[in-house]
């Protein structure tokens, strides 16, 4: 089990684009970070739809996004700890 850290935009670099060929079903998504512009854009959503993915709490906060945010869960910092724990691995891309 692999947590999938993403912290640039699409707009930005191919990261979450990458993570998507090789994440699985089992592994966790953290949007962090100018990742978090990602929930403006509906067809990136629909393609995390079945995976677990996090946003993090702090970085929806900076970029006045809490009102795009909800079905996916925020965690603080704390909870970025325990999440990187949990998993196998952590892959920052």
């Amino acid at each position: 089990m692999i947590l999938h850290l993403i912290k640039e935009s699409p707009a930005q670099s191919l990261a979450l684009t990458t993570c998507l060929r090789y994440v699985r079903k089992d592994d966790c998504i953290l949007l962090s970070g100018n990742a978090v512009n990602c929930l403006l854009k509906v067809e990136i959503m629909q393609r995390l739809t079945g995976y677990t993915v996090y946003v993090s709490k702090e970085d929806i906060a900076a970029r006045g996004l809490q009102r795009f945010v909800k079905e996916i869960e925020q965690v603080n910092y704390s909870d970025f700890v325990t999440l990187s724990l949990k998993y196998d691995k952590v892959i920052s891309w």
